[in-house]
């Protein structure tokens, strides 16, 4: 397949491509710059040159292509409803370019939306109180493709997607403890995270553009992580103290990401290990910790 990938230089874009080369996939890889456009090619992709914001570059690499992925997402968490906006146009741009082909949509979303406490699953919707609730019209709109013949599907990534580089939401928490000399947690810390290492998420973006259709997937590794015990990994990485917060304290300290820090939301990847036959089989979330090199002085 020719497959449009938009955020393809991205931290989980990147190996996406790599997943799809190495499968024997074209790769068109949507790329702003010229150092984007080079790390594009350098790993045997082709460049289409264009944003999330340049609809009609959207709509010209899916038309051209026998399938799209899209991850691109502007990631400035104090306009977080407005980049939600911005990602449905582009999800709309994209499916328009797809409609009555029967090519494949495969789109981002996040468990962090789903209803905390329990373990979420594929079948839940999103819960309209959380933070992260204005993607949920992505989702949804995604899915609604499937009327207009495409065949859509959506990709939940959990709060931390991570190697030794990057840790997804975590890379906020060992910023924030490195900023102010502790590492903290909310209440007793026993609140979970769900993980997922990026090269078992890029492949199941590979199987959800090769055998999904019309379902929501998880990219779930680790249902849940104590929060307490990525605290604890954090401190003992920076040799800083680690502390607990109270639920009034947690906005002060961690700022936006307070809410995220305090909420329990482990979610399963069950449905979907059933229906792609996708099988995490990476390091998790601690062990990246212990050797993830932003710690490295």
């Amino acid at each position: 397949m020719r497959v449009f990938v938009t955020g393809a230089t991205g931290f989980i874009g990147s190996a996406i491509v790599r997943e799809l080369v190495n499968a024997g996939h074209q790769v068109l890889g949507l790329a702003r710059s010229e150092a984007g456009a080079k790390s594009l090619i350098d790993v045997g992709a082709q460049v289409h040159r264009g944003d999330l914001e340049d609809l009609e570059s959207l709509r010209k690499g899916a038309a051209m292509s026998d399938g799209v992925i899209h991850t691109a997402f502007i990631h400035d968490f104090s306009q977080y409803g407005k980049n939600a906006e911005i990602d449905r146009r582009a999800i709309e741009v994209l499916g328009a370019a797809l409609a009555g082909s029967g090519r494949p949509l495969v789109v981002t979303s996040g468990t962090a939306g789903l209803a905390p406490g329990r373990v979420g699953t594929e079948e839940d919707a999103g819960n309209p109180d959380s933070p992260a609730a204005s993607r949920l019209a992505s989702e949804d709109l995604a899915l609604a493709m499937a009327s207009r013949g495409v065949r859509a599907s959506v990709v939940r990534l959990p709060p931390s997607v991570h190697d030794p580089i990057k840790q997804g939401l975590v890379t906020y928490m060992i910023a924030i403890a490195r900023e102010k000399g502790i590492s903290a947690y909310v209440g007793d810390g026993l609140n979970r995270w769900p993980a997922v290492h990026r090269l078992d998420a890029a492949h199941l973006f590979c199987l959800a553009l090769e055998k999904g259709a019309g379902a929501r997937y998880h990219g779930v590794a680790e249902e849940g992580v104590p929060v307490r015990d990525i605290a604890d990994a954090i401190g003992r990485r920076l040799n800083v103290p680690v502390v607990a917060k109270s639920p009034e304290e947690a906005a002060g300290h961690f700022g936006w990401l307070g809410f995220f820090v305090g909420v329990d939301c482990p979610a399963s990847s069950a449905q979907t290990q059933q229906r792609l036959g996708w099988r995490p089989t990476h390091t998790g979330l601690i062990s990246d910790l212990e050797h993830a090199s932003c710690f490295e002085a």
